[in-house]
């Protein structure tokens, strides 16, 4: 299993330096997912290092990526779909403003997530074990929606619309070779975008505002 220091070396190789709190939650999440992966299905990563490279430096970019977003100083957050804690986990030992709610029906993925969120010891982050449509009303609206893979990025649109405050944020994480859509959904404008390098291509961000935060 690996160590925080082990953590820190390969993410220094991928280009990104962690602060000793980060690398030993890392160290924590990747030890817990190298133990339940195959049991419960949760990422075809080879090992702790491919989990790494190609699963968890999305989560440190797309801290980079929400920090320059116009988002409230504590924002209501939640992660449709958390399944194996992705993108939510890593990205709260980076980026922490708020409350975050990982969401997710299926009982083992939870139990997963909240024993990689025990060891973890993030602050404000939770796992709510109920489909995203039965979310109480308590817990909205949202001022930021994000799914790794929750469903086709028009349909997660039209999905999460209800859930959003006047002005929240749809992030979309995309694999596809494209800065942005060409074209968006009625009610929805551009707010951001950011790519990244991975592998011998390229991922992107999209942050997609409703209307009533008109660009």
């Amino acid at each position: 299993m690996p160590s925080p220091g082990e953590v820190a070396s390969l993410a220094g190789d991928l280009g990104r330096e962690l602060a000793a709190p980060q690398a030993a939650a890392l160290a924590a999440y990747l030890t817990v997912l190298v133990q339940w992966k195959d049991s419960v299905n949760l990422v075809s990563a080879r090992d702790w290092r491919d989990a790494l490279a190609n699963l968890v430096a999305d989560s440190w970019h797309l801290a980079d990526f929400l920090a320059g977003l116009p988002l409230p100083e504590a924002p209501r957050c939640l992660d449709l779909g958390a399944g194996a804690g992705l993108p939510g986990l890593p990205l709260r030992a980076f980026w922490t403003p708020g409350r975050y709610l990982l969401v997710e029906p299926r009982r083992k993925r939870v139990a997963f997530m909240r024993t990689a969120l025990g060891r973890m010891a993030l602050a404000r982050t939770e796992v709510r074990a109920c489909r995203a449509e039965e979310l109480p009303a308590a817990e909205l609206p949202a001022d930021l929606v994000l799914s790794r893979a929750f469903m086709p990025w028009r349909e997660l649109l039209a999905f999460v619309r209800p859930m959003l405050a006047p002005g929240g944020l749809c992030v979309v994480m995309a694999n596809q070779d494209a800065p942005a859509p060409a074209q968006l959904p009625p009610g929805f404008c551009l707010a951001g975008r950011a790519r990244y390098p991975s592998g011998a291509g390229w991922r992107y961000f999209w942050a997609l505002s409703s209307a009533s935060m008109s660009m």
